[in-house]
């Protein structure tokens, strides 16, 4: 079968809305490569959006399962719980930023994780209103679409939203947005939107995804920590796509020194197992009655080893120092293809393994290249590649290697996007 024809068979099977960015069948895949359906190899530099922090079918990771699957595939937690489940939430406190007692709950998507933690900081606080930022991405459920800062595609066709959501703009030096404007916006919200009194939680990506892989700068993060100890209000950091070292910390907010209240866990967290997460203070975690919080398959018997042998390959190959290295090669590379091609390449930007390109039209940072990060999109998989795009305006490339990357894969990898650029380029 050919990647043609079970395109052609997706195309018919699969509603259009689930669309998928290469026609590229994958057959089997190993740490940071990918085979197709025709045998063509591919350097996987998107790692299921940043989900296999690990590499696909780490070792460790598939004996896990396999040994749970001789045992049982499901209980449901809220049932029949079992010790991996508890042990897992005992590491995840463990690991938390901060020195706060912490407790833990599991679900079974990012999505769900999010709309849990305003679930919760409702509950704990008794008020409504939720503050998130323009570019954010939170989940695609009606909640968490009206967290998400961006129409296009994830919010267009799909209102009315839940009510009692406000934004506020998300400093990025890169287009002129200053810790200060944000903060401004903020105080200009409790002016005009809603009372700080009547504000359940500000929910914050210490790096936004979606939006373009932009950094919080730190002195922004702390400022919202005091702001939301100032009026009582419950801070949230979703970390699903920055969690798990990613960023070069355990989680990013380390980077600030900053402890949230409620932070989201999901993608790298089980090698590719569904799985999610919410950690917090013991004291708000505690605020919904037993019984308000939970689901069928959150905290699968499965996941949760398959999480546990990922915080244990995580330790005992040091990704997250691993991820600084991956991350100062990349940014090298990508430095000196934006010094030969200043008009295109607006920005190099990263923290950790968590990489990205803007592309502009005349050096300009307000003139988004949009056609050119849709053309290295479209022409990756000719060159063995798997890249992604995000970006309020689409013009970003980002690059989620796996943390267990060789240098020679890395190197060849990055090598094949030089040549890909430069094909569209010169």
């Amino acid at each position: 079968m050919s990647n043609a024809e079970l395109q052609s068979r997706k195309v018919q099977a699969i509603a259009r809305g689930q669309g998928n960015a290469y026609p590229v069948y994958v057959e089997r895949a190993l740490n940071a490569e990918l085979w197709d359906v025709e045998g063509k190899r591919y350097i996987d530099f998107g790692t299921g959006i940043a989900v296999c922090n690990t590499g696909h079918s780490h070792p460790k990771v598939v004996a896990a399962v396999k040994a749970q699957l001789d045992n049982f595939s499901h209980t449901c937690v809220m049932v029949n719980p079992y010790e991996s489940a508890v042990a897992l939430a005992e590491k995840l406190n463990r690991i938390a930023p901060g020195d706060s007692d912490k407790k833990t709950i599991f679900v079974t998507t990012g999505a769900e994780a999010v709309e849990n933690c305003v679930k919760i900081a409702r509950a704990h606080t008794g008020r409504r209103g939720v503050i998130a930022f323009n570019g954010g991405f939170h989940g695609r459920t009606n909640l968490t679409m009206a967290l998400t800062g961006k129409i296009t595609p994830y919010k267009h066709q799909f209102g009315p939203f839940a009510g009692d959501i406000f934004h506020a703009p998300y400093p990025v030096a890169f287009h002129g947005v200053s810790v200060k404007d944000s903060l401004k916006a903020i105080e200009h919200l409790f002016k005009v939107d809603i009372a700080p009194c009547d504000v359940a939680a500000i929910v914050v990506e210490p790096v936004q995804g979606e939006g373009g892989f932009y950094a919080a700068p730190p002195e922004f993060l702390q400022a919202l920590r005091a702001l939301c100890d100032q009026h009582g209000i419950v801070l949230v950091m979703d970390e699903i796509q920055t969690g798990f070292g990613r960023t070069g910390k355990m989680f990013s907010c380390e980077h600030a020194g900053v402890e949230p209240d409620l932070m989201t866990m999901a993608k790298g967290i089980a090698g590719g197992f569904p799985l999610a997460a919410v950690v917090g203070k013991s004291e708000i975690m505690d605020a919904p009655l037993p019984g308000g919080l939970g689901g069928t398959y959150g905290g699968s018997p499965v996941g949760c080893v398959a999480a546990l042998a990922v915080l244990e390959v995580m330790q005992e190959e040091q990704l997250v120092e691993r991820a600084v290295k991956i991350g100062d090669t990349f940014n090298q590379a990508l430095s000196a293809l934006k010094e030969q091609y200043p008009q295109l390449i607006g920005e190099v930007r990263n923290q950790g393994a968590m990489i990205a390109m803007e592309l502009v039209i005349d050096g300009d940072s307000e003139q988004p290249n949009t056609a050119l990060t849709q053309a290295i999109i479209a022409n990756a998989a000719e060159h063995g590649l798997v890249l992604l795009a995000c970006g309020f305006y689409g013009n970003v490339i980002r690059f989620l290697p796996a943390l267990t990357i060789g240098d020679e894969i890395m190197a060849e990898g990055l090598a094949k996007f030089k040549m890909l650029f430069e094909s569209l380029v010169d």
